[in-house]
């Protein structure tokens, strides 16, 4: 199993109710592949640089997961399905060793 990190954004449009239902469904996704949730850090709103489609903000979901490699290209389109879910990026954390400098 190797650690990813999962940000989604959710349309401006929900509720925070039911962004909070979103972000239930997204754990089940993840949880019907066998990944685990390790973290989850619920943003809030945020506007965009850019828009995407008509929306000029969103609610941004941060979440560590640890998958298997087979079961993100599952994870990554099941999550695109859902129509309230504007974005959805798994991306694989690096483990970065600092550099001693020897005297």
């Amino acid at each position: 199993m190797i650690t990813y990190e999962l940000m989604l954004i959710i349309n401006p449009q929900v509720s925070d109710a039911e962004a909070g239902e979103i972000v239930e469904k997204a754990k089940k996704i993840l949880a019907d592949e066998k990944a685990e949730v390790l973290n989850e850090d619920r943003l809030g709103r945020k506007k965009f640089s850019h828009p995407i489609g008509k929306n000029r903000d969103g609610f941004y979901v941060y979440m560590k997961v640890k998958a298997a490699p087979e079961a993100v290209k599952n994870i990554n389109h099941n999550l695109k399905l859902q129509e309230s879910i504007l974005r959805a990026m798994m991306l694989k954390t690096v483990l970065v060793e600092p550099v001693v400098k020897k005297a």
